[in-house]
């Protein structure tokens, strides 16, 4: 049987987790680069139309992995699908996307299939016949290349931002879907999962969004912040901040971007009066545009920055606003 590669697309709500296609992106060029089958699986109660769309992308065959057992989520019950199924099919590979739900139930899996996993991925190379992962370190200082020594199959997280989820290539046709049913006993899940928890009415996930404008220390004043919440609201864009805003208490801690926050990849990322540490670059670097706003023009912020912008900040926040309104006006 031919090496493959198995991507676990996440699921949830009704809706794909936007790093589930990032992963996928990875997938095909880890496929395109080693030559193994790239298939993919969806795991829960109800996932044949999830599994539909997976098969219009370029995979071999796409799992629907069901059983009322898998809804709602539960780590007992996921792992019980997956070991199953893993042990069935055994691929060289499984790569899922660095989730909240990935990280809750991979140690597990791993563990109840005595194999190891390599965590928060941002990128590969191929040494020899070796595969080599790179994952950061020391909040982003330090990479390091890891390699597999145990058996197959090799469990893999993707990190947000580090593929990019709009490259995911479609496939010439639909590839064929294959309903897999579960028999997960009612006796092994151990818990009875709640509604889902936010930490705040207004908390959010950044990771979802397509437009973030994040400030810093160059915002100077918590009453500034309005001014980038009206930039962010003519843009369509979401509100963010470097750890220094969070930490004084001006945005709550859901909205912080960095190695100790969330990681993003938005379509568009303006950071205002940021000045760029590795610990808040790490959790944005992946973003596909980057305009920087800082009076310094030797902000490490610019080094990344896609368009730099050396002034200050209340000088051109302002007349941008404007003249999105205006185009939004005349559009």
């Amino acid at each position: 049987m031919a090496d493959t590669i198995l991507v676990v697309v996440e699921q949830r709500e009704g809706k794909f987790n936007r790093v589930s296609w990032e992963t996928l992106t990875a997938g095909q060029a880890l496929a395109a680069d080693t030559g193994w089958a790239l298939e993919a699986a969806v795991v829960g109660g109800r996932v044949e139309s999830f599994a539909g769309e997976v098969a219009g992308k370029k995979v071999s065959k796409v799992y629907a992995i069901e059983s009322a057992n898998l809804e709602p989520y539960t780590p007992d019950a996921f792992v019980a699908a997956l070991k199953q199924f893993l042990s069935s099919r055994l691929p060289k590979l499984v790569l899922m996307p660095h989730t909240y739900q990935v990280r809750d139930f991979v140690p597990k899996l791993a563990t109840a299939m005595g194999r190891t996993a390599i965590s928060d991925c941002i990128g590969y190379k191929k040494d020899g016949g070796k595969l080599v992962f790179t994952r950061q370190m020391f909040q982003g200082k330090l990479a390091a290349d890891v390699s597999f020594t145990c058996d197959a199959p090799w469990f893999v997280t993707v990190q947000n931002g580090a593929f990019r989820g709009d490259k995911v290539e479609a496939g010439a046709s639909a590839a064929p879907v294959e309903m897999v049913k579960s028999e997960i006993p009612d006796g092994i899940i151990r818990n009875k999962p709640q509604e889902v928890f936010k930490e705040a009415k207004q908390a959010v996930d950044l990771t979802q969004a397509e437009i973030i404008v994040a400030v810093g220390r160059g915002i100077k004043e918590q009453k500034n912040i309005d001014l980038a919440k009206q930039l962010a609201d003519a843009i369509g864009g979401e509100i963010a901040a470097s750890r220094p805003i969070c930490d004084s208490g001006w945005l709550p801690m859901d909205r912080q971007i960095g190695s100790s926050g969330q990681t993003v990849a938005p379509k568009l990322y303006l950071a205002l009066g940021i000045s760029g540490a590795i610990q808040h670059i790490v959790g944005m670097k992946g973003s596909r545009t980057i305009v920087a706003v800082n009076k310094d023009s030797a902000a490490p912020i610019f080094e990344i920055a896609d368009y730099a912008v050396v002034g200050n900040l209340f000088d051109i926040v302002p007349p941008l606003i404007e003249e999105v309104k205006k185009a939004k006006a005349g559009a």
